[in-house]
């Protein structure tokens, strides 16, 4: 019987110290009839049902981040340092003079293009240049704080209220957001004639501070127009390896998509495809003038009509009032029309009066199936040539991806 107290001893020893678990009544067993299993069953069972840390992962953060095309931003240059005031001092040389160095100066605040960048959801809200190092003896001078870089995407417009101030839409482009302070002086500065042992020195100066708005205007060769569930992420798809979402509903696309189409030549046309225009986007309804901004850097457009509703047509014309209306001259850039879900019944049956509306310029396609994409890739390898022609010609680099 020694053995078998010793160990219910133990064993109710153990559960006294587990003040949140409470035993039921047919688990109170008598001397000798003791179930060590139940305490093993529970503790696996506690640690099956234990939450997870609140904490979300990195990755699934990256995952979800937004793409964003308008930021605010706060930029203030690094402070210079200070400068020194002390004397030389070496034996034997009682009036060794004076030897404070000067601050070094504050680091610049600079903006500049990244063509891995894509969306200004990397750039933050405030960004504070690096100080500059206070001046030091034996006439040493501080170093200069370092050149702080912001990585902003091809195509971002710099302003300062409603003043534009520099158009980044080259790869390497660069602009300086804010200046770094000025170091201050040493007294070895003020030293004169009639000043030989001066103690005055002055302090580095604050940076530049400036609020500034960045706005992203997508770089592409061709953009693709088109109402509401006209089919434009599925063309994307088709002719490229970009994978905008694709639902039978409008308004899937809530932000710009950019595919490269590759031909054999070597050559790539970036194609964005701009979500969806409604009537009355030149007045900003619903968001006109978020999506109306992409196009304006597009080389050349192409309408994409959806074939499948009754009188097709006059979706172009719908397009056309809405960019011109939003700036004059937009749909007068050159462009193609595309009529797709030719793979429709209804497609087909309006297919006829489409192109005795339009004339024989319609390409007829369809996103699902594939038919007839090859027309379009060759009508798109001669706009951008005439596109990249007109660049060369009026002596601008054509942009490359």
């Amino acid at each position: 019987m020694k053995p078998s107290r010793l160990f219910s001893a133990g064993w109710q020893a153990v559960m006294e110290g587990i003040g949140h678990w409470t035993l039921p009544a047919w688990a109170v067993l008598g001397p000798g009839r003791l179930a060590p299993r139940w305490l093993w069953v529970g503790s696996v069972d506690c640690a099956e049902h234990q939450e997870p840390p609140g904490k979300k992962l990195l990755s699934e953060k990256k995952l979800k981040r937004h793409f964003v095309d308008r930021r605010r931003l706060l930029v203030r240059g690094g402070r210079g340092g200070d400068g020194l005031s002390c004397f030389h001092s070496e034996p034997r040389k009682e009036f060794g003079g004076p030897d404070g160095g000067d601050g070094g100066s504050g680091g610049h605040v600079i903006l500049r293009v990244d063509r891995q960048v894509k969306s200004l959801s990397s750039v933050q809200s405030q960004y504070q240049g690096f100080d500059g190092e206070d001046g030091g003896r034996k006439n040493c001078f501080g170093r200069n704080g370092a050149v702080l870089y912001i990585r902003v995407p091809m195509g971002t417009l710099v302003k300062e209220g409603n003043k534009v101030l520099a158009d980044l839409s080259r790869p390497g482009d660069e602009y300086i957001a804010a200046l770094g302070g000025a170091g201050g002086k040493g007294n070895r500065f003020f030293l004169a004639n009639d000043n030989r042992a001066p103690v005055t020195c002055t302090p580095g100066q604050p940076g530049q501070e400036r609020v500034l708005f960045l706005e992203l205007k997508t770089m592409a060769h061709a953009g693709l127009v088109g109402l509401p569930n006209a089919g434009k992420s599925s063309l994307l798809r088709a002719i490229s390896n970009a994978k905008p979402a694709v639902a039978a509903y409008p308004f899937t696309t809530l932000k710009p998509h950019v595919g490269i189409v590759h031909y054999e030549d070597h050559q790539q046309v970036a194609v964005a495809d701009v979500p969806g225009l409604v009537r009355g986007a030149h007045r900003n309804r619903g968001l006109g003038h978020a999506f109306l901004r992409h196009i304006e850097r597009c080389g050349f457009l192409l309408f994409v009509l959806d074939l499948s509703v009754p009188q097709p047509w006059t979706q172009l014309d719908d397009l056309k009032h809405e960019l011109d209306q939003y700036e004059e001259g937009l749909s007068s850039r050159p462009h193609a029309i595309i009529a797709n879900k030719i793979d429709l019944p209804q497609a087909r049956a309006n297919l006829p009066e489409l192109q005795a509306r339009l004339g024989a310029k319609a390409i007829a396609l369809s996103a699902a199936t594939g038919e007839n994409l090859e027309e379009l890739l060759l009508c798109l390898k001669e706009l951008h040539d005439r596109h990249v022609a007109a660049e060369l010609q009026q002596g601008r680099q054509p942009l490359r991806w």
